[in-house]
């Protein structure tokens, strides 16, 4: 699926979002901001601007594009250094943006301690990464109302748990 990523730089600083490696699924998104700004465990989310505008736009000839079937988004995920070694997650778990969004992105950042003992502050500076975004296609179903499932399954209705734990 072939699809371009229109960016806008909103100030000289903003740093285009950036892969680490060759087959990283992910693009680092970067800190755009003036001074330092610390993440204090135990304190709301905070909102740190990445300096961009980007505009996630299917090719023409994309089976996507004007079929009212399917869209792409971009996925706003954790850094797993940031998370696990210093207790910095998203602030609302992931973040999701959509296709037709088309204003400054922003990394929504929450202190939740290192393993939940270490309560240390963290100091995000500019420039830093401090999220990674992947893209992935979104198929938009028909909803169907029905008075019963047209087939069953073996699991049925088993909710939490129900698959057990072990392999």
């Amino acid at each position: 699926m072939a699809f371009n990523v229109e960016v806008i730089q909103l100030c000289p600083d903003a740093i285009l979002p950036t892969r680490g490696s060759p087959d990283a699924a992910g693009f680092d998104l970067h800190a755009c901001i003036d001074e330092p700004v610390t993440i204090k465990f135990g304190e709301p989310a905070k909102l740190i601007p990445t300096g961009l505008k980007m505009f996630i736009k299917p090719c023409v000839d994309d089976v996507f594009s004007d079929s009212g079937h399917g869209t792409i988004a971009g996925i706003i995920v954790p850094r797993s250094g940031l998370g696990h070694k210093q207790g910095i997650v998203l602030g609302n778990g992931t973040g999701l943006i959509d296709a037709d969004y088309q204003g400054e992105w922003f990394v929504s950042l929450v202190n939740r301690g290192n393993h939940g003992v270490d309560t240390i502050d963290v100091v995000i500076n500019p420039g830093d990464r401090i999220a990674q975004v992947f893209f992935t296609p979104v198929l938009i179903p028909n909803l169907c109302i029905v008075k019963e499932f047209s087939d069953m399954t073996k699991r049925g209705e088993g909710g939490f748990g129900s698959t057990g734990v072990s392999a």
